[in-house]
């Protein structure tokens, strides 16, 4: 890696108007403004077939994890379901089973920042998801993470935090990945 690290959002969901897809840009434009170049990855639009052994990787599923192969830290950001992660969201890190033979295999090496946004006040639970998942693949968290409650009122339609403390901490979550993709490079 260069002095500049390469950072890949994966997030959003299959709504419209995705609050973690509009969370994710903004750490993105954070891990930017840290000196990162970025890369988002939208789940709902890679058009990934569900994950399953044997199952033909689609242009999609390549594009997910040469992405992540090649990325030097990464931001994740996935909405509430019930208790855990989206379903699509999942899906997506199950095909990252694709980086097991790799030379560097799964996410070794690999910083990774959490954000996770719920129509209530438990974003917290995704996030711990999250952070399990990434700990499975040998990936390691930032200790800062982004839990942003009642995400319907969140952000403007354009996606701008309606909340400047929100915008401040989704820009240092962001910084924070970009910073410690640069220290793992040391």
């Amino acid at each position: 890696m260069s002095t500049t690290p390469h950072i890949v959002g994966l997030g959003g969901s299959l709504g419209e108007r995705s609050a973690s897809r509009h969370a994710l840009a903004v750490a993105l434009a954070g891990a930017e403004e840290a000196g990162a170049t970025t890369e988002l990855l939208d789940v709902g639009r890679l058009e990934l077939p569900f994950y399953g052994p044997g199952v033909r990787p689609t242009p999609g599923v390549a594009r997910l994890v040469d992405a992540t192969a090649a990325a030097d830290g990464l931001i994740w950001s996935s909405p509430l379901y019930h208790g855990t992660v989206s379903g699509v969201f999942k899906n997506a890190l199950d095909w990252l089973q694709l980086l097991a033979e790799r030379d560097v295999p799964y996410l070794s090496t690999k910083p990774v920042g959490l954000i996770a946004t719920a129509g209530g006040a438990q974003a917290l639970q995704a996030i711990n998801t999250m952070e399990f998942v990434v700990r499975a693949l040998r990936g390691w968290t930032v200790p800062f993470v982004v839990p942003v409650p009642r995400a319907w009122a969140a952000f403007d339609d354009d996606g701008t935090p309606r909340d400047p403390a929100l915008a401040a901490q989704l820009a240092k979550l962001g910084a924070e990945v970009s910073g410690a993709a640069l220290r793992f490079a040391a």
